[in-house]
């Protein structure tokens, strides 16, 4: 296994993080086209307020549980990247619900390509594949972290998370990238006010064992959470 083109390609998955941390003006899936939504929305908000009240056991506000591993720091390759091909591209899988309309269906294809252009990563329509992605309208905006094996589940509930920057997030998650203020560095770059957190919800705030892949801590980086909207779920 070529450990060296891996760690690139997941270098430019980061870069790819960082260049659409912050869209001009967003596009959001609708009808049969798309349209323009207010970029002053930032993405920790869209999610955050989508998942208010989810069902489901998440981590840090969007992360799907159980999870034990900005990349996972793998104990094995196999155990959570997906498969690198001979030809050096990272193929992966995907099925979309036909519950969106045509319009999000493209939205959410636009923001898979979006990787295709700057990463080693492809994501493909599923043939007969075990391993997949399957985008559903599920109650919120979340994601397991990196390669569960089967059939996995990413959410994007039509009411309030087919944004082109929240699929690019969700879509990170599956790949393998925790949020960045979870990093295993970020104590030199950020302060958590303990005190003002409710200590059931602390847990959401601990450090991850990542590999950081040698790239600088990033403020604007797509998988950064917005200071003031992590309030809104943790009531910092």
């Amino acid at each position: 296994m070529d450990y060296t083109a891996v760690l690139s390609c997941f270098i430019l998955l980061l870069l790819l993080g960082l260049s659409q941390a912050h869209p001009l003006m967003e596009e959001r899936g609708g009808g049969e086209g798309q349209v323009e939504e207010d970029h002053t929305v930032d993405i920790t908000t869209r999610i955050l307020t989508a998942n208010n009240g989810s069902n489901e056991i998440l981590l840090e506000g969007d992360i799907l549980l159980p999870k034990s591993r900005n990349a996972i720091k793998c104990q094995s390759y196999q155990s959570c990247l997906w498969q690198k091909d001979n030809n050096g591209l990272v193929t992966v899988p995907f099925t979309i619900s036909s519950e969106y309309s045509s319009g999000e269906r493209q939205l959410i294809r636009n923001a898979l390509q979006s990787f295709h252009s700057q990463t080693c990563v492809r994501f493909v329509d599923r043939k007969d594949q075990n391993d997949y992605i399957s985008i559903e309208s599920q109650n919120g905006c979340f994601s397991p972290l990196g390669r569960q094996g089967g059939k996995q589940v990413l959410s994007l509930n039509r009411q309030g998370c087919v944004y082109f920057g929240v699929v690019q997030h969700e879509v990170n998650h599956a790949l393998g990238f925790q949020h960045e203020q979870t990093r295993s560095d970020r104590d030199y770059y950020v302060r958590i006010n303990w005190e003002n957190i409710d200590p059931q919800m602390a847990y959401n705030f601990d450090k991850q064992d990542t590999n950081n892949l040698n790239t600088p801590y990033d403020y604007s980086s797509i998988m950064h959470y917005e200071r003031t909207r992590i309030n809104l779920l943790y009531g910092c």
